[in-house]
């Protein structure tokens, strides 16, 4: 069945009976798939039948779904004739991992972060009832996404809608890591509540005794199926908000789904329905390990072990970083959202419970949470990655920033990240990080770096952020391990004409690119920056008077990035030396392998290696000094 399906239009061609056959058929394809191209797994298989369903009761594009982050998407993107793109999911000129309104006018909303479905759902609805439009939105969020703030907000806009919105909450009890806090605790309770448990067996017994009439009742009441489920524990969290609630419902029959949402249709108002989903379904690996299978690496399908084995990762050393400070430093404490394994704080979580935080998907009370540990004394490390600390911006700066507090941020996926895409890249952390006052940013250049500067921001004063990035672990120029002191760079190699000031993760390609100039008769300068804010403008004015050109390298975009601050220094300073900023252009990146990525903007070897013999040969021919002192 699943060959027949290679447009929008072509699922609903498919008999309702053999709709359980087409779900078996898409768990299967999507483990072979993914076992080759990797993926967000586990969450795809928990909402294979819900997808079904959905699709069963919309007519797409003209009705509206909505999908919260937009990881669990792929049987939708199946669904809507994709299904041969797939064998180059995530890769450079393939489909995106996450909805994407360019690949199919199915896609309503381009997403990837986490609680923003029914705001954007709530907008499409307003702007549906101005135009006198009609047509259906639904928005599918998560159980995980109800710890984020935002969430909370558009449900309360939208309790006075009066117009139909369907919003469905996809419970699994997980978002990547297991889902914490009160929500999750409320929904637990609704699943097993002895309210509905004990409540089909209690009533069945009460009616069968009724002489005459009884067993048509019972008769009755099991017809309607689960009518008892959905008005018999009313979630009344969500109907005090003025909600109506729907559940809780099986998120694996797809007879009972289309039933209520064809019954969710029909409502003037909005209208949760809950449904109760397992993660990784259909898959053992999977289900018996789903925060290892939300997003994995190509893997044997037999025993889901990865094909590759890779080296530690940036992740890896921080985390064991972190677990030997945990021995050392009682007053350390770390704080994350709803990221325990994917930042590495599983083994300091185990360790020590009672210093370990994770607030759920909620980045901006975490980092004032922080803010108030370090007043209460402790040292919080905030473990988030690059792209979801982007949700913080104002509590850095108002909570943490502007009073000065001594916050550690360990920000991991800064820079490229690869598969992902565009809306988890880690390209502006140090522009919106630089631009505040009393932070301190450093960026490790390999592991041994890591594990000193998480050392040093334990013990420095005020907010200082560590930033790395995503994958294998850089382990080269281990003979390079200068002490680390405040603002100050390390000079790698010592050269001349050109110097490049390589940060972080670029010291490695630079270092390669300085090798290979070396044989081509160029021999430049390499510095480790180190420091992007406060960067040691002593060394680049000692730089500026013995070089022609200083070429920047950063894996951060360019606008208010490193680059740009070394050119306003020069400028201010009046410094006689040409300026060149290499950096992620004013552009959004899309997916494909880092590698991809960096010869796509111009930050791998190769291009530093051609920046460097570019400025050479200008200078050569034109005996200019280039764009010395323009912004």
């Amino acid at each position: 069945m699943l060959e027949q399906i290679n447009g929008p239009d072509d699922f609903k061609k498919i008999p309702e009976q053999r709709l359980p056959q087409l779900a078996d058929e898409i768990r299967k394809f999507l483990v072979e798939t993914l076992s080759e191209t990797g993926g967000h797994l586990a969450s795809n298989l928990g909402t294979v039948e819900l997808t079904i369903a959905l699709h069963r009761v919309l007519n797409l594009p003209g009705d509206k779904l909505i999908w919260d982050v937009g990881h669990q998407a792929y049987t939708h993107k199946i669904l809507t004739g994709r299904k041969d793109d797939f064998a180059r999911l995530r890769m450079e000129g393939g489909i995106s991992g996450f909805p994407r309104r360019a690949e199919s006018a199915c896609d309503s909303f381009d997403t990837g972060h986490s609680s923003t479905s029914i705001s954007a759902g709530l907008g499409y609805v307003h702007a549906r009832d101005l135009k006198n439009d009609d047509y259906t939105v639904i928005s599918v969020i998560g159980d995980g996404a109800l710890t984020g703030g935002m969430a909370y907000e558009a449900l309360n806009n939208a309790s006075n809608l009066k117009t139909n919105f369907i919003i469905v909450l996809n419970d699994n009890n997980m978002s990547i890591s297991p889902s914490v806090g009160g929500m999750s605790s409320y929904l637990a309770e609704m699943r097993t509540a002895s309210a509905y448990t004990g409540l089909k067996t209690d009533v069945t017994t009460a009616l069968e005794k009724i002489p005459g009439v009884g067993k048509g009742m019972v008769d009755a009441i099991r017809k309607t199926k689960s009518s008892i489920k959905q008005f018999m524990i009313p979630g009344m969290f969500f109907e005090n908000m003025g909600i109506t609630y729907l559940g809780p419902v099986d998120g694996h029959d797809i007879k009972t789904l289309v039933k209520v949402f064809q019954d969710a249709r029909r409502f003037e108002g909005p209208i949760i329905v809950h449904v109760i989903t397992q993660k990784g379904r259909g898959y053992l690996p999977a289900l018996r390990h789903p925060s290892r299978f939300h997003g994995t690496s190509p893997f044997e399908i037999e025993t889901g072990i990865p094909k590759k084995h890779t080296k530690p990762s940036w992740t890896d050393i921080f985390s064991t970083v972190m677990r030997k400070m945990g021995d050392r430093e009682s007053g350390v404490v770390a704080v994350t959202a709803a990221m325990k394994e994917g930042v590495g704080l599983k083994r300091f979580a185990n360790m020590f419970p009672d210093r370990f935080f994770d607030v759920g998907i909620a980045e901006a009370h975490a980092v004032t949470f922080a803010a108030g540990l370090s007043l209460g004394g402790l040292v919080p490390v905030v473990a988030i990655y690059s792209t979801f600390l982007q949700r913080a911006f104002d509590q850095i700066l108002h909570d943490v920033c502007m009073q000065n507090l001594h916050v550690v941020f360990a920000i991991d996926r800064a820079g490229l990240v690869g598969a992902d895409g565009r809306t988890h890249q880690g390209t502006f952390d140090l522009s919106y990080l630089s631009m505040m006052p009393n932070m301190t940013v450093m960026a490790p250049k390999n592991i041994w770096e890591l594990s000193d500067m998480m050392k040093y921001a334990v013990h420095c004063k005020g907010p200082v952020a560590v930033r790395y990035p995503r994958g294998e672990a850089y382990a080269g120029l281990k003979e390079c391990r200068d002490k680390i002191e405040f603002q100050k760079a390390e000079i790698i190699h010592r050269g001349e004409r050109i110097a490049i000031l390589a940060v972080g993760n670029m010291v490695s390609s630079a270092w390669d690119a300085v090798k290979t100039l070396q044989n081509r008769g160029l021999n430049p300068t390499l510095v480790n920056m180190r420091f992007v804010k406060p960067f040691d403008k002593e060394l680049v004015k000692e730089l500026a008077a013995s070089h022609d050109c200083l070429i920047t390298v950063e894996e951060n975009a360019r606008n208010g990035g490193f680059g740009e601050q070394v050119l306003l220094y020069v400028n201010e300073a009046k410094l006689d030396v040409s300026v060149e900023i290499m950096a992620i252009p004013d552009q959004f990146i899309s997916h494909g392998s880092v590698k991809y990525q960096q010869r796509l903007t111009g930050l791998d070897t190769r291009g530093i290696i051609e920046k460097a013999r570019q400025y050479s040969d200008e200078r050569t021919v034109r005996c200019t000094s280039g764009e010395k002192g323009i912004l």
